[in-house]
């Protein structure tokens, strides 16, 4: 269903750490503490808007954003999950899960440019990455 010579951007490569490949998308972990951050990448080169996608693609995007959807909540217990996909800095279609609590650094505003990124400690964020790279394979690999 993907790309196979796919090219993952190098922003997101800069800031995130891989997690796992499903049918479709890449998932990442951005590299902020202060939110359990996700970040879903079809891997099909040169799309940029969920439009771009085919039928079958823009079905299975959906897909794995519930089954992603769905482990956050599970496993984070959030307040709210903030999914959106805007592409004003990185062009690469890419779609956004951030588990959000009330007690969040920018909560109840929108996350982007609200305070700097606090990156994970070294080592601190592999369990996070072991759970949901387990998690995910379970539902959908």
């Amino acid at each position: 269903m993907h790309n196979g010579d796919f090219v993952l951007d190098p922003q997101l490569a800069k800031d995130c750490f891989e997690i796992c490949d499903l049918p479709l998308s890449k998932i990442l972990l951005l590299n902020d503490s202060q939110y359990p951050w996700f970040v879903q990448v079809p891997r099909i080169n040169h799309v940029s808007e969920i439009v771009d996608l085919n039928e079958a693609q823009q079905s299975q995007l959906w897909y794995e954003s519930r089954i992603l959807s769905e482990l956050l909540v599970a496993q984070f217990e959030p307040h709210k999950l903030n999914i959106a996909a805007l592409g004003n800095i990185v062009s690469q279609l890419h779609v956004h899960h951030i588990v959000r609590y009330h007690h969040d650094a920018s909560w109840p505003k929108p996350v982007w440019g609200a305070s700097p990124s606090v990156t994970y400690d070294t080592g601190s964020h592999t369990k996070i990455i072991d759970i949901m790279r387990s998690e995910l394979e379970q539902k959908l690999c």
